[in-house]
């Protein structure tokens, strides 16, 4: 079990992804439940200041999560709703989804349900801290705002943003971290891995070296120190 937190933007999922295909775990992604709830709730009432944690738990009853090859995807309805998830509507409201107390209950009891059948890479904003404090492996990553943003943005268009787009990006993304500052805490065992000047490829290397390191030696849930480049 590896768990890796950080803040939006900060490369947790796709790096989780790939670090679960390396090592022959299953990738969950919190964060796409959340989205998955936001995309539901809208479905439902498209007027998200309406929203309380009812309504939205209601909507959420046609969420469930599939497993795949290498990862769990989250279907509504039994349909895969990937597309929808990471449009721009969803992106606006997942943070007050994501604030919601009863919400993120429902969001951890499946992601700990997916952990009891697999082994698996999670990650998120409280993997590490609330949900699996006992994880094998702990890693949170963080990164300059306005790396994260040029990444995004790169990611969303196909091309390189421009200064002004990656600026405009930056004080989006500075404005989620003081909003979800609270979901968003470092464990005290957690490997910290700043990935501001490290490809991708890099990232992965240092998280699958980690949790060899920690198979290796039999530790289970025990500080490892990160072996660097």
């Amino acid at each position: 079990m590896i768990a890796i937190d950080g803040p939006a933007a900060s490369g947790k999922s796709s790096t989780a992804h790939w670090v679960a295909s390396v090592l022959g775990y299953r990738h969950v992604d919190s964060g796409a439940l959340y989205r998955a709830a936001t995309a539901a709730a809208l479905r439902a009432v498209s007027d998200a200041s309406t929203w309380t944690e009812d309504t939205v738990l209601a909507s959420s009853g046609s969420i469930a999560l599939s497993p795949r090859e290498t990862s769990f995807a989250p279907c509504i309805d039994g349909r895969d709703v990937e597309a929808e998830i990471r449009g721009a509507e969803v992106t606006r409201n997942v943070s007050k989804v994501a604030q919601m107390p009863r919400v993120r209950a429902w969001v951890n009891a499946l992601v700990r349900e997916a952990a009891t059948r697999h082994d698996v890479v999670v990650d998120g904003r409280d993997m590490g801290t609330a949900v699996f404090p006992n994880a094998t492996l702990k890693v949170f990553l963080i990164a300059d705002p306005w790396e994260r943003a040029r990444r995004r943005l790169t990611q969303q268009m196909s091309r390189r943003p421009t200064d002004t787009e990656i600026a405009e990006e930056t004080d989006r993304i500075v404005q989620r971290d003081a909003h979800d500052a609270t979901q968003t805490v470092q464990s005290k065992d957690a490997v910290l891995i700043d990935t501001t000047y490290l490809t991708q490829p890099e990232q992965v290397d240092r998280i699958v070296a980690l949790a060899r390191a920690v198979t290796q030696r039999g530790n289970e849930g025990s500080t490892v120190d990160d072996p660097g480049p």
